[in-house]
């Protein structure tokens, strides 16, 4: 659950949110604990994967996670800026989040396909986001959304090319 943060002081220079902030800041909210519990199972994923794919799959991974990690701060501090404390803990994210854990057992074709679901699951989260961001006339977020969008856009092609078939 997100909530408001209440200013210790208060000053006419200050700038309150803008009208649709607690909105925006709930959408964004639910794009960090996605975003999380993709970026843990991407890196578990990264440990775990085996088969002939090894080396390809293990990079592939990596290089996911830390775009995932790398994303984290920036929805935060957006979350932040709009005036509302931004989810924080396992209990806070998994209330969140609808991406469910992945499973070391299985097959590096099971966690590509689990991946790909999970990405573009991630992309309609951040679609319905950039709603509440245009609805509010909030441009910043759209720009941060866009951004995040594009990536998993590309992280679910990377997947997808990777499951084709030769």
């Amino acid at each position: 659950m997100l909530t408001q943060e209440t200013p210790k002081t208060s000053s006419p220079a200050a700038s309150a949110p803008a009208a649709g902030a607690d909105q925006v800041a709930l959408a964004l909210g639910k794009l960090l604990a996605d975003t999380h519990a993709l970026y843990l199972k991407t890196h578990g994923y990264h440990w775990n994967v085996r088969g002939p794919q090894f080396p390809a799959l293990h990079h592939l991974f990596e290089e996911q996670y830390k775009s995932l990690w790398a994303s984290l701060d920036e929805i935060a501090e957006r979350i932040r800026a709009l005036g509302a404390l931004a989810p924080q803990g396992y209990a806070s994210m998994a209330n969140l989040t609808g991406v469910k854990d992945g499973d070391p057992h299985w097959s590096a074709q099971e966690m590509l396909r689990d991946l790909l679901t999970d990405h573009e699951q991630v992309c309609g989260t951040v679609k319905a986001a950039i709603q509440a961001a245009e609805a509010a006339g909030d441009a910043a977020t759209v720009d941060l959304l866009n951004d995040r969008l594009a990536a998993h856009e590309k992280h679910a092609w990377m997947l997808r090319a990777t499951l084709a078939p030769n």
